[in-house]
């Protein structure tokens, strides 16, 4: 298993980890099969997505925030119940095949740490 270390710069970050899942499977010498990306994280997830126009995910920020504000009047104490909830929709896991030793990804796509209770550095597990 390789442990990756994100750093996030705000609240709600998007950043592309694709190159370094790429070379975590590398590492790993994964050649034909999946791997999986996990995050072990209750406020961040990862999710697929297009990587050739950054309002995509500036505009994933938008309608998630539109359908889980910030503020709600939430009953979990730390009040961050927004990035809980938002981490759960993204998910906290995804499988990406390989096939001689390169991810397996659409032209446009990118893997995506998803941070929702940032900033902050987290972790992502590849295997």
């Amino acid at each position: 298993m390789e442990t990756l270390n994100v750093p996030t710069r705000s609240r709600t970050h998007f950043v592309d980890i694709t190159r370094e899942v790429q070379a975590a499977a590398e590492r790993l010498g994964i050649r034909d099969g999946v791997v999986t990306v996990f995050v072990p994280h209750t406020t961040a997830g990862v999710t697929i997505n297009e990587n050739a126009d950054p309002d995509v995910t500036a505009d994933m920020e938008l309608v998630l925030d539109r359908m889980v504000p910030w503020t709600g009047g939430y009953a979990h104490g730390e009040g961050n119940t927004a990035a809980h909830v938002k981490s759960s929709m993204m998910g906290p896991s995804l499988q990406v095949l390989i096939e001689s030793g390169r991810l397996l990804l659409g032209t446009w796509q990118s893997i995506y740490f998803c941070e929702f209770d940032g900033p902050r550095t987290r972790k992502v597990w590849v295997k």
